[in-house]
């Protein structure tokens, strides 16, 4: 079997659909509760959840739970690793997209 390009190897754990609509989000600001990235995401309580839990075990995102006036909190930062890896995805998929356009120069 031919050794695949190095350029073609995705992060599976980053690519996934709801964990890179996560990882966008918090690339753009400096943190977020959880009800913020739930609105902007489109994604579920649960499927949120279990999508953060895989991130921060990964240790790309940090979680800090809290109350705030009696309720409790949860906000999410990406970490320095987090940050890291979410702009080696995006050069990634612009080095894809060059590599399918016929018109580009490598």
């Amino acid at each position: 079997m031919p050794e695949r390009n190095a350029d073609l190897n995705l992060d599976r754990l980053i690519h996934e659909p709801g964990r890179l609509a996560i990882l966008t989000v918090l690339s753009s600001v400096t943190d977020a509760d959880f009800l913020f990235l739930q609105r902007t995401t489109g994604l579920t309580k649960g499927n949120l959840s279990s999508h953060l839990t895989k991130l921060e075990d990964a240790g790309l995102v940090q979680i800090v739970k809290s109350f705030v006036r009696k309720k409790p909190n949860t906000n999410v930062a990406l970490t320095a690793l987090g940050k890291e890896r979410i702009a080696h995805h995006w050069a990634q998929l612009e080095r894809l997209k060059n590599l399918s356009d016929p018109g580009e120069e490598s």
